[in-house]
């Protein structure tokens, strides 16, 4: 994988019971700052519309996500995208789902006019931070012992690409 039957698509307000039970199941303190969502919890409401996501199909069924937004409201940086949520589901991990994911956000942010993608990254979980550098981010700084995660303090890395180039 990716392969044809891979399908990267804009999401729907109805995928959100599935990308709830995605997150659920890929649920970590390796990965996540946040504690678990419950079963019953929307993913999309006033602050997180359906817009910003992609979802990743396979034979008809969801498997992964990525959301990317301006990473405030300030006009000075609408020119830079985030990456504020990636998940793929642990039984396709490591199949090249989270690459198609992350270059498909980066096709749509530079369609919208950015010129950059950054990302915050945990400083512990080194396959997505593989993952990302594959992808050409470069760690632009680090910000140590940003948060308590299961009884360990974890880094908070920061990764950015040039869109432009």
């Amino acid at each position: 994988m990716p392969n044809d039957d891979l399908t990267i698509r804009p999401a729907c307000v109805s995928d959100g019971p599935a990308l709830i039970a995605l997150d659920r199941a890929g649920w970590s303190w390796l990965s996540d700052v946040m504690p678990q969502r419950a079963e019953d919890a929307s993913m999309f409401d006033e602050r997180h519309g359906v817009e910003p996501f992609l979802i990743a199909e396979l034979a008809g069924r969801v498997i992964g996500y990525i959301r990317q937004v301006p990473p405030t409201p300030l006009a000075s940086n609408q020119h830079v995208r985030q990456i504020q949520g990636l998940q793929v589901s642990p039984d396709v991990r490591g199949r090249g789902v989270g690459q198609a994911l992350v270059e498909a956000a980066c096709m749509a942010a530079r369609a919208q006019g950015a010129r950059r993608m950054s990302l915050r990254v945990l400083g512990h979980n080194i396959p997505a931070r593989r993952l990302y550098e594959r992808c050409g981010f470069q760690v632009e700084g680090v910000l140590p012992e940003e948060f308590l995660l299961d009884g360990a303090y974890v880094d908070d890395v920061l990764m950015g690409l040039r869109l432009d180039d």
